[in-house]
């Protein structure tokens, strides 16, 4: 068959190629590729075809080509003589019509995974760029009684009786009523040519960017004429089929389709009952199939994903009616937008809430970035609830809290909306806070009727709680909302209860009965109950704010306020960027495509601008956890009394140096302060060289020393990067003992010895150049070169032939002290070897600025025949108490317990994971110092760069913070504070598996 189609190919288009059979219902489809490489699509239409259906579709391809030459549609390719349709025959000599296309890039929607937002968008805007242009184009045969035109989908109501499950048959046949109810107003809407088939695999997508590209719409076999939204109600109804969030990517398509092809809102209303029909359509059409085709399993089990959603939770139509409103930025309905104008109207005209004019009240804001009273913001106590802004304001004063502020308060379960505590939370408050005193009485604005009284005692709830019903002078409802009051002053309000303008109903309510906060009125406005009823969201998720602002607006208007002034402006994101662009330097490098501003941290958790929570498994530098309280309070308490020097006697230094010295052998024994890791293995540096008398330095290739001149010349990763300075000739280079892609592999005869022969190497070369070995510095165990583990016996052979050339042996344990590795407190324990000395940095200080170098007294001594030496801030008298509690912490807490714990947990969970997908190369580690190397062939070891990048983006949009490193970034790096728990080790897993599966992590 081949062959013979082949010969058509070369025969009336001149092209020799090769030929793929492609997938088709009824026509034979083939790619063909070039001898030049170009790609094409031979269609060879059924035996019984009608010219004028493929007219249609040559006629459509043409006229989109010349009104929307940048959507990626097919273009045709004519023949030889110009022809675009020609006749030839088959193997068995019946004519068939054939024809051409231009081969589109990519693969198809239904193979990629998963659908992300940013996709579907485009998608959306794609589709609405389709419609836009076929809304000009006509031809007789779009005018067709064919079954899966969605406006003649009412032929599956007499067919319902082929499904044998009852419940799913009145399933069916609500959808079928439904459907009856809007094909009415569906029908009076323009007609024109449409699609009609934009399925998953109609369209092709390419793995460009996270999240992918639309690279084709293909297939105008089922074109016809219908009102455009029966083209988007047919590819959203495979949008939504087994996506994680289908309200959200419904979303995201009809705003990308009304960006480019503004909808109307009565064709937004139309969109759920017709996509549920298009799905109805499917599942009968299928079981029709196999009645016919008993022999043929994928006609049901194509059945299953529509089914999985149909019978899935329902999703709220009315609620849904508001999102995708929202999402195209139009008003719910005409009387929102009446009630809008009508209040700001009468602004200044309503009633005080609290019987007082508001506008002198102060605004307190209570958001991420203005507070951090609250100290755990997964766990907000009841006496921080209570004490909401006594920090700033008194128990008498009154005083306001935003509308759109995102806070951490919301720390009750009903808040999170998924099983993890970095999983989706609501932050964002949609009212405006009025604080005063416990027993204030509280006041209608406007005249209205009680719709809704609760008293709700859950813990950080709304206590007693009421809605009021009103109505503008043109009869258009609308509701407010009082919550936090006291529910004995609310106990008498009966439903249908009318309340005068200005007349006292409710009391504000004391902790003890107002949900445990601080005496306030929580005031909120809603323009309609569709989805909510009266179970009101006060805070909502910060991605859905474009729903939750359209339903609840600001509203200051009722409080006689300008919307401003109580509208929380949030620290504008790409501002921030901006400002870094023009101000710091451009290789100040951020990470991720799409950088993260983070304003909070609580232990291995952080948290974005909006409150939005973050695992934290990448930062060493907290390195006992974010915001501790106890360097929090020592850091208060040291700054309250003073901060000095070590040019004066201080009982904290000495402290820190003995708690800090009885973790290390009794050999190293002297200790200097500064400010970092650079500043440390600088000072290493001069200490080697004031020892041995020598200048020279063996290093390993692609590490990493700080970013001081000296430290600079010692780390690879950076002198030997693009724009770097190169290798200075006193510094020799050796390989990263690295027994997994190195020249020396796990299983070879002692791979750690042949590793460290190299340094034979390196002092010979040094010898030419006629330079004096100083010493060795490494990374005990290498970071920024992957995460390496040296092999047994590694670091005592090169210390042995560095010590026997006169040399110093430095452990740079910045990245690997401390406990990290829970079976040791340093990484040279777990090689057997004595330093003479060894570099602390940043997690010593968790946060504040600390370094620290230890060595022995005959280094000492040598390096004091120097000139003095100082830091004015090494050593301080702050960073000494800090330094010495992080160390108290690790004891106290237990952390480097923790870490052996949650790293076997860890090491386990990925070798599982390796066990499932060949993108894992290699997983090794030692505690919560841990990397997974990944692979594009487990047979040649070749690095799996793309992927790995994709990951960890992906992880991010997760919002799971990993870093990748090594010489191909191809090595994911875990690394989180050693306070990390279970539940983090288990989401890590968890969302790593899940990316791992996707086709962006495939080979």
């Amino acid at each position: 068959m081949l062959q013979h189609w082949s010969t058509v190919l070369a025969e009336h288009w001149g092209i020799e190629a090769d030929l793929r059979r492609l997938d088709g219902e009824y026509d034979l489809n083939f790619r063909a590729t070039g001898r030049d490489g170009a790609g094409y699509v031979l269609k060879v239409m059924r035996r019984v075809c009608d010219r004028g259906l493929i007219d249609m579709q040559v006629a459509a391809l043409a006229h989109v080509a010349n009104v929307a030459p940048n959507l990626p549609m097919p273009r045709v390719k004519p023949t030889q003589t110009g022809d675009l349709l020609v006749e030839a025959a088959d193997e068995a000599g019946e004519v068939r019509l054939v024809w051409l296309q231009e081969a589109l890039p990519g693969i198809c929607y239904a193979e990629l995974h998963p659908h992300q937002p940013v996709l579907i968008e485009e998608l959306g805007r794609a589709a609405g760029g389709l419609a836009a242009a076929l809304e000009g184009f006509d031809h007789p045969g779009l005018a067709r009684a064919f079954k899966w035109d969605l406006m003649q989908a009412d032929w599956i109501t007499s067919e319902l009786g082929a499904i044998a499950d009852l419940k799913r048959r009145a399933l069916l046949e609500e959808i079928c009523a439904e459907f009856e109810a809007t094909q009415t107003r569906v029908a009076a809407m323009p007609p024109q040519a449409v699609h009609n088939d934009l399925n998953d695999y109609n369209i092709l997508v390419t793995g460009n960017g996270a999240a992918g590209e639309v690279s084709g719409l293909i297939d105008l076999g089922d074109m016809c004429a219908a009102p455009r939204i029966c083209d988007l109600a047919i590819c959203a109804a495979y949008v939504v089929l087994d996506h994680a969030d289908p309200e959200a990517a419904l979303a995201a398509l009809v705003a990308g389709y009304h960006k480019v092809n503004p909808l109307r809102r009565a064709e937004i209303d139309a969109l759920y009952p017709l996509l549920r029909m298009r799905l109805a359509m499917s599942v009968v059409n299928s079981t029709l199939m196999a009645q016919d085709n008993p022999d043929d399993p994928y006609v049901t089990i194509s059945q299953a994903p529509a089914w999985r959603f149909l019978e899935g939770a329902a999703l709220d139509a009315e609620l849904l009616r508001c999102r995708l409103r929202a999402a195209c930025g139009l008003p719910l309905d005409d009387a929102s937008a009446r009630i809008a104008a009508w209040i700001d109207s009468a602004r200044g005209s309503f009633a005080p809430v609290i019987g007082v004019p508001l506008d002198a009240a102060p605004m307190g804001s209570l958001s991420v970035e203005a507070v951090a009273t609250q100290r755990n913001p997964f766990d907000m106590t009841h006496a921080e609830a209570a004490a909401l802004g006594s920090d700033r304001f008194g128990p008498d004063d009154i005083w306001l809290g935003y509308y759109r502020e995102p806070r951490l308060v919301y720390t009750a379960p009903a808040f999170r909306k998924g099983p993890w505590k970095s999983s989706n939370r609501r932050t964002v408050h949609m009212g405006v806070d009025v604080f005063a005193p416990a027993g204030t009485p509280v006041s209608a604005p406007l005249a209205g009727q009680v719709a809704f009284t609760e008293n709700r005692t859950g813990s950080l709830d709304y206590g007693g709680m009421v809605i009021l019903k009103h109505e503008t002078p043109t009869g258009d409802v609308f509701h407010t909302l009082y919550g936090h009051l006291d529910p004995d002053s609310i106990a008498a309000l009966k439903e249908g209860q009318e309340i005068a303008a200005g007349a006292v109903f409710a009391q504000f309510g004391a902790a003890d009965c107002n949900g445990g906060w601080a005496p306030h009125l929580h005031f909120q406005l809603a323009y309609t109950l569709s989805g909510m009823g009266t179970d009101w969201p006060g805070v909502a998720d910060p991605d859905e704010l474009y729903l939750w602002e359209a339903i609840c607006p600001n509203p200051a208007a009722l409080l006689n306020l300008p919307d401003a002034h109580v509208r929380w402006q949030p620290t504008d994101k790409d501002e921030v960027a901006r400002i870094r662009r023009d101000h710091f330097g451009g290789n100040l490098k951020l990470t991720y495509d799409d950088p993260v501003m983070l304003l909070r941290g609580w232990r291995h958790h952080m948290f974005d601008e909006w409150g939005r929570p973050y695992l934290d498994a990448y930062n060493n530098v907290p390195h006992v956890g974010h915001a501790h309280p106890r360097i929090q309070a020592v850091v208060a308490d040291q700054l309250a009394r003073m901060n000095s020097n070590t040019r004066y006697l201080h009982p904290a230094q000495a402290a820190f140096a003995e708690k800090l010295l009885s973790k290390l052998p009794p050999e190293l024994s002297v200790c200097w302060f500064v400010n970092s890791g650079s500043e440390a293995n600088e000072l290493a540096l001069r200490l080697a060289r004031a020892a041995s008398g020598g200048r020279g330095m063996v290093t390993l290739d692609h590490g990493y020393h700080g970013n001081t001149t000296g430290a600079m010349d010692l780390s690879a990763y950076k002198f030997n990067a693009k724009g770097g300075a190169g290798q200075s000739d006193w510094v020799e280079l050796v390989d990263i003992p690295d027994d997994y892609r190195g020249a020396f592999r796990r299983g070879s005869e002692n791979p750690g010895a042949a590793y460290a022969a190299q340094v034979d190497d390196a002092l010979a070369r040094m010898a030419t150049k006629g330079h004096r070995l100083a010493g060795f510095i490494a990374e005990t165990f290498p970071s920024v070169g992957g995460q390496i583990l040296p092999p047994e016996g590694y670091l005592k052979d090169v210390y042995q032939r560095i010590r026997a050339a006169g040399g110093v042996c430095i452990a740079d344990e910045v990245q690997t002290g401390l406990g990290r590795l829970g079976e040791h407190y340093f990484a040279f324990e777990a090689q057997g070897v004595l330093p003479d000395i060894v570099v602390l940095g940043k997690p010593i200080g968790n946060g504040h600025p600390l370094g620290v170098v230890v060595t022995t007294p005959e280094i000492a001594k040598a390096f004091a025949k120097g000139p003095e030496f100082f830091s004015t801030f090494g050593g301080s008298t702050l960073s000494c108490r800090v330094g010495k509690t992080v160390l108290d912490i690790v004891d106290d807490e237990g952390l480097m317990e923790n870490a052996a714990m949650m790293g076997t947990r860890l090491m386990s969970g990925l070798q599982g994971l390796a066990e499932q997908y060949p993108l894992i190369g290699d997983v090794r580690g030692m505690g919560l110092f841990v990397g997974v190397e990944m692979v594009t062939d487990r047979e040649s070891r070749s690095p799996a760069t793309q992927q790995t990048a994709y990951i960890l983006n992906r992880m991010r949009a997760s919002r799971i913070l990993i870093g990748c490193e090594g010489p191909d970034n191809n090595i994911l790096k875990v690394r989180p504070p050693l306070c990390v728990d279970a539940e983090g080790i288990d989401l890590l897993l968890h969302q790593l598996g899940a990316i791992l599966s996707e086709t962006g992590s495939q080979p």
